[in-house]
């Protein structure tokens, strides 16, 4: 297994009619710090205390994203954490992101402003924190201990929850695009299909950088990986260099965005050991789930009745069903190179400009013509 792949699976597991505007300066210190959960206690070595480095200081997402608000989804059970980039015409496209586990909606940040910019507004961006990620919660008065239920049944409903609920009118609703990394992508396939039967346009799907052979392969490998993490951190600032020294992220601006929504302060009566700042999401509890999250991935990818997308960081390769489909021209396979597992924090100016170029030459086809991945 290649070093790119080793990290690739260490960082996995390690928008909507107008919506309320983003809250003021009060809401934006909170986003830079604000997090929730927490990995058990002696998994890895303790970080050293130092003084947080300025130079790592949080960014606001208000840099990024026009809105964020929080989305009621009763079906679902959850208040919903969203960060949302309109488009600017009534005909514009909107891509729904959903993140890898671990990480949370402003893992898009970056890329989220670029392909606003390059595509002048036509295109907008909605990213969100999936349940047991971020700022989502639910709306019942849940034990907050109790470990959340991540099956990819539930996850892939949720998606299709809020889009229902942000685009309740199908007819006015925006043209679609789903864009997933990790175990992002494997919701968003699965949600595709449902979205359609409902009467949503799909202009595609775009997953990011996971193949389901060499996943399933390597998850034996994810306890191990999850050892050589700290326990957690004694700021945001150390969090933020953590994941830059390690080259988990290695986009230092990127990592200033999102790593704050993966960490969340130790509650009340901790032991004075116990790091000021621990995990959000508590991904060893998560193993049950890892082996559904991936298997079908591949044969529901190109199954899906729209453009199709493919990006992989650096040499990763394709498993025998990919690489079949592929050869037969079912989708399009874009390769990055000198980028890690999180592509899109990465190198956010070269994502946006393949998911734009994706998004322009199958958005507007000529009637008669085949998107790519129709064939």
């Amino acid at each position: 297994m290649s070093d790119l792949y080793r990290s690739a699976l260490q960082a996995k597991f390690a928008k909507a009619p107008q919506l309320p505007p983003l809250p003021g300066e009060d809401e934006e210190e909170d986003e830079s710090g604000d997090t929730v959960g927490s990995l058990p206690s002696g998994m890895g070595p303790p970080a050293a205390k130092h003084a947080p480095n300025p130079a790592l200081a949080p960014i606001s997402a208000s840099n990024f994203f026009e809105q964020a608000i929080e989305v009621s989804v009763p079906s679902s059970d959850l208040a919903i954490r969203v960060y949302y980039s309109p488009p600017k015409f009534e005909d514009g496209t909107v891509m729904i992101c959903h993140h890898g586990a671990g990480y949370s909606g402003l893992t898009f940040a970056c890329m989220a402003k670029e392909i606003t910019d390059m595509s002048k507004g036509e295109c907008g961006v909605l990213a969100y924190d999936c349940r047991g990620h971020g700022k989502t919660k639910h709306l019942s008065d849940e034990d907050p201990q109790a470990e959340e239920n991540l099956d990819i049944e539930i996850l892939t409903a949720d998606l299709v929850n809020l889009v229902k609920a942000i685009f309740p009118d199908v007819q006015s609703a925006p043209s679609l695009l789903l864009v997933g990394h990790s175990l992002g992508g494997s919701v968003s396939v699965r949600a595709c299909p449902i979205l359609q039967q409902q009467q949503y346009r799909i202009t595609g799907v775009a997953v990011i950088d996971v193949v389901e052979e060499f996943t399933l392969e390597a998850l034996p490998l994810m306890h191990s990986l999850l050892n050589a993490r700290p326990e957690g951190f004694d700021s945001p600032e150390e969090a933020i260099e953590w994941h830059v020294r390690t080259n988990t992220i290695r986009n230092p601006a990127s990592a200033r965005v999102s790593i704050p929504s993966i960490i969340v302060p130790a509650p009340p009566g901790s032991p004075p050991s116990t790091p000021a700042y621990l995990w959000r999401t508590p991904l060893r509890s998560t193993a049950p789930y890892w082996t559904s999250w991936f298997t079908g991935l591949s044969s529901k990818f190109l199954a899906a009745r729209t453009a199709r997308l493919l990006v992989l960081a650096g040499t990763e390769r394709l498993d025998k069903e990919l690489m079949i489909g592929q050869m037969q021209g079912k989708f399009q396979l874009v390769v990055i190179p000198g980028v890690g597992h999180i592509v899109h924090e990465d190198d956010p100016t070269r994502m946006a400009e393949v998911l734009v170029e994706f998004w322009r030459r199958n958005e507007r086809v000529v009637v008669g013509v085949k998107k790519v991945g129709e064939l």
